[in-house]
């Protein structure tokens, strides 16, 4: 086989739809689809090994907790595994009342009356018939016509209405899937869907399930929405039919096609977990359901404790999920890039003094605490990291709230501590170099307090008397300003030569309640005129600031 220059020939572009007034476009998703889930199904046929019935009976339970309603749980025709699982859970008791489970069949006689006969017993279920419609499969795969594609679905459908007719105690659901619908003709599978209609005689109280499978993702989007629009709008007895959605993510799409479906006026999404699925997978059931959640829409599905469910998901699969994955993945609410992280630094302190309860918080699309995730790893400092980054991981860990001025002092140890180590800094990392720098907590500083008192002279200043381990020598100073600040200052310059000016102090609690410990930030200059920062942390926030003072000191000691 020759090669050609341009392997682009070799494709055609997808034809348009003859849709004169599409109206989807218009349309918002105002409520939540009844969802389908085909994990243990169309997910489970698409992993290396298979899961066994352990772990489909554990990925079932997760699905009814999370709320799922309907639930494809295999294909009771393919072997002994996949039949005794389905007629287990019947037996068992395992599928709550407002559950409805749902198999596959292709359209042979032998394998309708082995998919009822795996669900004897059940209280409800769904029997979903298929099969391949579109010219590809007709002309290359089965070599028939049109009208031997439509007898083959109209015949399943008839040994569907018999077999469900031998077991009246359940109550009996009806798919039909024209197969391959996104590269069909839209007409040959209304032609098809009708047939199996007048067959199954469903009714508005009693209607069928059409699925309309994107088997391989062949177009745009927005094709998909004119094929699901065009054949909702030609379909008779419409009140009589559930429109479905069976996407695949061939194109990278799978998710958007289906929103735009459901537009175009289908009810019912059918997809998988994170995705899994043939080949690039199916549509993500939780991108997805929290797709709506973030447009104010209620999914009816509980991700409440993704991580839980990306755990289950993973054993039973043994597929990981991506880091990068939306919603799930592991560094999705997570900053790297310094101007990122100070905006959402920003954000959160809005959301303390805004006055309504929306969510306003830059690069973050949804609270992570809303699917059980902290806000400890939303920002996590590397070598791109900025000033905002080690300061949100700074509040959230030890509650400090540095002054912006102190930010940019700070910053060079943080980065250079990130370019020695050449990995991510951890909270551990930030808040040792932090104290390193500031001499906060440390036995290896110039200055240390050991004692104090302070009390008012009578011309109303300050005399601050204590005991200073000066180089681990401990010595008694004292000294007198118009404040406590300035009476410690005083004692340096007098005791130890050591000239500071306060040019800023600010303080604040570490946490809420009476028990609180207090930081204090200190902004001196130096007698060279350098700015020299200092802290001090302490359940008092007097000798938080007496702290600060000698932090500043350290500092001074440092830079000199």
């Amino acid at each position: 086989m020759s090669m050609l220059r341009d392997p682009s020939v070799k494709y055609s572009p997808f034809p348009q739809v003859p849709l004169a007034e599409r109206r989807w476009p218009t349309r918002t998703i105002t409520a939540a689809p009844r969802w389908l889930s085909t994990d243990l199904r169309d997910g489970n046929q698409a992993i290396v090994d298979p899961m066994d019935a352990h772990k489909k009976g554990r990925f079932f339970d997760l699905l009814v907790e999370i709320g799922v309603k309907e639930i494809e749980v295999g294909f009771p025709s393919a072997g002994a595994t996949e039949f005794d699982f389905i007629s287990g859970l019947v037996r068992d008791g395992r599928v709550p009342d407002d559950v409805l489970v749902q198999v596959l069949t292709q359209s042979r006689e032998d394998l309708i009356r082995t998919s009822f006969a795996s669900l004897g017993g059940a209280k409800q279920a769904i029997v979903h018939l298929y099969n391949a419609v579109s010219p590809a499969w007709r002309e290359v795969v089965f070599g028939m016509s049109k009208e031997q594609v439509r007898d083959i679905a109209v015949h399943g459908a008839k040994i569907m209405r018999d077999e469900a007719a031998r077991q009246p105690d359940t109550a009996w659901h009806f798919q039909y899937s024209p197969e391959t619908f996104s590269t069909a003709e839209l007409d040959f599978s209304l032609e098809v869907c009708e047939a199996v209609m007048e067959v199954l005689a469903p009714t508005p109280e009693h209607p069928i399930i059409l699925n309309l499978p994107a088997t391989v993702e062949a177009a745009t989007p927005n094709i998909y929405a004119d094929q699901v629009e065009y054949f909702v709008g030609n379909l008779p007895a419409r009140d009589s039919a559930v429109i479905s959605l069976h996407t695949h993510n061939d194109r990278g799409t799978g998710v958007a096609a289906a929103e735009l479906a459901l537009m175009a006026g289908a009810d019912r999404v059918e997809g998988c977990l994170f995705g899994n699925g043939e080949r690039t997978g199916n549509c993500c059931l939780v991108t997805m359901a929290l797709n709506m959640y973030t447009q104010g829409v209620d999914p009816q599905l509980d991700f409440s404790d993704i991580d839980r469910v990306i755990e289950t998901v993973e054993y039973c699969n043994e597929l990981p999920v991506h880091q990068r994955h939306p919603y799930g993945g592991e560094l999705v609410y997570t900053a790297f890039s310094g101007s990122h992280q100070d905006a959402i630094k920003k954000g959160f302190s809005a959301l303390e003094t805004q006055n309504d309860p929306h969510w306003r918080v830059p690069y973050l699309p949804i609270d992570p605490a809303d699917l059980g995730r902290s806000y400890e790893a939303v920002i996590r400092v590397n070598s791109q990291s900025g000033k905002g980054g080690f300061a949100w991981v700074l509040e959230q860990d030890q509650g400090l709230k540095l002054p912006k001025k102190m930010q940019a002092d700070f910053s060079p140890h943080v980065q250079g501590m990130a370019d020695k180590v050449g990995r991510e800094l951890n909270a551990t990392d930030i808040w040792e170099a932090f104290k390193a720098a500031y001499h906060v907590q440390t036995a290896d500083k110039h200055f240390q307090l050991v004692d104090y008192e302070e009390r008012r002279g009578s011309d109303g200043t300050r005399l601050f008397t204590g005991t200073i381990a000066v180089a681990g020598q401990e010595q008694t100073v004292s000294g007198r300003g118009n404040g406590l600040i300035s009476s410690v200052l005083t004692t340096l310059e007098d005791a130890f030569g050591l000239s500071l000016e306060v040019v800023d102090y600010t303080e604040h609690a570490l946490t809420a309640g009476r028990d609180s410990r207090a930081a204090a930030y200190l902004e001196c200059r130096d007698a060279a005129g350098r700015t020299i920062w200092g802290c001090g942390v302490d359940e008092d926030v007097a000798t938080a600031s007496v702290r600060a003072v000698l932090s500043a000191a350290n500092s001074a000691m440092d830079a000199a």
